[in-house]
């Protein structure tokens, strides 16, 4: 027996970059400030499987598909020669391991496509931003989900495969795919080394996306003059939506006492409402000529919450019910929902105060676009 290798350079950088690149999505995808990093791991997940298709077409011979291509009944025949203790030695993949390999780029080239339309139908950013609409953005979120736990599942399977053979055959897979070396029998083919290239390219492709992400791809937020993050710079993030409309009386008059609370914040008749009694304004008399109350609810009407401008609008539109007509966007169910879990101590320091604060933790609150990884809690 000699040490020969098996796993190229490559190879092994694939392997452990998709792991990671998985668990991180995984982690980071019920968190709406954490989304930004969430949809540039299913980026970087999509351009992984990439390179590994064109990799298992020119790689080294163990990494090439041909080196590997069992069918489905190799595969059961050796599950079941494993659970007798009598399945075969295999340098590289084992029929079993390489029907887990498969799954595992299928599954994952499902979800990151799935997860791009998810960001251009519900998000309306990215590159297929407008290609759906919100609600068929929601319906391929599920799908998406949907995916991403069979691809977990898998996962954990594979896990389990590479501990049983492991044991089976006395041999550490894991350390195998980090050094790339496995004992084998004298004369047993190596895979050939000239696999710099690859990994070169490889590492280029992780690094340009890296640098997208982080300073190619951040825009700074409009209508963020005088608002500085806490580190004292103008706000950048990334997966900014397109501008919205603005209007200058609605600016003058809604803004000179809080924030311009932005039309798509709640339904139109709300705001018919609000105009209706503006004398009586949360207990102020607003004096509002009727030709300014006029232009106010025009704005107001044709950009309301009923218009689906932005993700937020479209939610709040969906989760006021019929006939219900909220005055504070604080009052409609989905405001409720995205605010649930913010402590008590959250909404009681000084930089916050108030339930209706929201330049306090949107950095985009002034543009009124609300983007998930604009969102700051105060420290």
């Amino acid at each position: 027996m000699k040490s020969v290798l098996v796993w190229d350079v490559p190879t092994r950088l694939f392997h452990w970059l998709l792991a990671a690149s998985f668990v991180g999505a995984w982690v980071t995808a019920e968190s709406d400030e954490w989304l930004p990093v969430h949809t540039f791991l299913g980026y970087l997940m999509f351009a992984l499987i990439g390179f590994r298709a064109i990799w298992g077409l020119i790689g080294g011979r163990y990494a090439r598909f041909s080196s590997f291509a069992y069918s489905p009944g190799e595969g059961v025949t050796y599950l079941s020669q494993a659970i007798e203790g009598c399945a075969p030695r295999h340098i590289g993949h084992n029929p079993a391991g390489a029907q887990a390999i498969f799954l595992l780029l299928g599954l994952g080239l499902l979800t990151a496509l799935s997860g791009l339309f998810v960001q251009g139908g519900e998000e309306q950013q990215g590159m297929v931003a407008g290609w759906l609409g919100y609600g068929l953005g929601k319906v391929v979120k599920e799908g998406h989900e949907f995916f991403a736990l069979l691809m977990l599942l898998v996962v954990l399977v594979h896990a389990a495969g590479v501990i049983f053979e492991s044991w089976l055959h006395r041999e550490n897979l894991a350390r195998a795919m980090v050094t790339g070396q496995k004992q084998a029998k004298e004369g047993t083919p190596a895979s050939h080394p000239h696999d710099l290239v690859g990994a070169v390219v490889l590492m280029a492709v992780v690094a340009f996306g890296m640098w997208w992400f982080a300073y190619a791809l951040e825009e700074p937020l409009e209508g963020m003059a005088g608002h500085d993050d806490d580190a004292g710079e103008t706000a950048h993030v990334a997966f900014v939506g397109g501008s919205l409309p603005s209007n200058a009386q609605w600016n003058d008059e809604c803004g000179s006492c809080h924030l311009a609370f932005q039309p798509w914040l709640l339904p139109a008749r709300s705001w018919q409402s609000l105009m209706a009694q503006q004398n009586q304004h949360f207990g102020e008399d607003l004096a509002l000529e009727p030709a300014t109350v006029s232009g106010l609810l025009a704005f107001a009407e044709t950009h309301s919450a009923e218009k689906g401008m932005t993700e937020a609008a479209w939610k709040i539109g969906r989760s006021v019910p019929d006939g219900a007509t909220p005055l504070r966007m604080t009052e409609t169910a989905y405001w409720q929902k995205k605010h649930r879990e913010i402590d008590t101590a959250d909404w009681q320091k000084p930089q916050v105060k108030s339930r209706s604060n929201c330049v306090a933790c949107h950095q985009d609150a002034e543009a009124g676009t609300y983007e998930d990884g604009a969102m700051r809690l105060p420290k």
